[in-house]
């Protein structure tokens, strides 16, 4: 880990499609056995064929996402209605493969990759998952499309001060509760640097900062995006006391029995990217 504190940064993953039409047009009207033989091994090609691989959906038309709409401003449930960066990057996907988005009411952060394992009832998972081996021995991940570090936030009288190793030894004690969501790399990172303290995985972001602004919890660790946006805007008596930089990325989360899938969605984030739809979206929720 480096000591170093890294801040919320945005970065491309340009993958190289297809052969423009006109090319694959002229390839075809040439006849010849060896030029097709040489078409079909370029990388080109197999881009091609990867992101026009077939995939399951469903219900047809529509593209249905599991998320626990309570990760803004990643996701949130405000009147109803599903918002925030993820939403508008699913609803943007599904429109570059021609389907509707559908969101499931509200999930359960840590049942959603079983959900997506188990299938019939979502067909991605979109809720800031990072990308970590243990999960993708059980999903696929599609390419990354944003990175993150994880923060604590803290009341602001909690009395804890000083640098990063000051701050986690303050925090690793038998009097000090630390809130999570549960399922989280929030919850991993307290559980192996926060032996002495008591972990209590909940079920979602807002019931772990009230828990923190009421007095019930001491600490709060998650997505630094995150916290940050609820020490902003949602609980303004609490504070960031310590950035983790974790270099943290994000993925959607797919079936392994649906790689279709995860190629269309790739091809879709990389089109993203190089027409500046990524960037607009990340000006839009996070500021410059």
């Amino acid at each position: 880990m480096s000591n170093n504190i890294a801040k919320l940064s945005r970065r491309s993953f340009i993958k190289s499609s297809a052969l423009s039409a006109l090319a694959l047009g002229a390839l075809a009207a040439c006849g010849s056995k060896e030029s097709d033989d040489n078409a079909a091994s370029t990388p080109a090609n197999d881009a091609a064929d990867t992101a026009a691989e077939e995939y399951t959906l469903v219900q047809e038309g529509k593209l249905i996402v599991a998320s626990d709409l309570d990760f803004p401003p990643l996701d949130s449930f405000e009147n109803s209605t599903p918002q925030g960066f993820d939403v508008d990057l699913s609803n943007e996907i599904a429109a570059r493969l021609g389907l509707e988005c559908e969101y499931l009411p509200p999930q359960d952060f840590d049942s959603i990759i079983p959900m997506i394992k188990q299938g019939g009832k979502a067909d991605i998972g979109n809720s800031a998952f990072s990308i970590t081996p243990e999960r993708e021995l059980e999903i696929d991940f599609t390419e990354p499309y944003l990175d993150s570090n994880l923060g604590v936030a803290v009341k602001k009288d909690l009395g804890i001060s000083g640098g990063e190793e000051a701050i986690v030894n303050a925090l690793n004690a038998s009097d000090m509760t630390v809130a999570v969501q549960a399922g989280t790399t929030g919850e991993a990172w307290a559980r192996e640097n926060l032996p002495e303290a008591t972990i209590v995985p909940l079920a979602s972001v807002t019931v772990c900062m009230t828990g923190v602004s009421t007095g019930q919890y001491q600490a709060f660790c998650a997505d630094l995006p995150v916290i940050g946006h609820q020490c902003t805007v949602s609980f303004t008596d609490c504070e960031i006391a310590l950035e983790i930089p974790t270099g943290e990325q994000y993925g959607i989360v797919v079936s392994k029995d649906n790689p279709g899938l995860t190629a269309a969605i790739n091809k879709a984030l990389a089109d993203m990217e190089a027409d500046g739809t990524m960037d607009e979206l990340k000006s839009k929720w996070f500021g410059e």
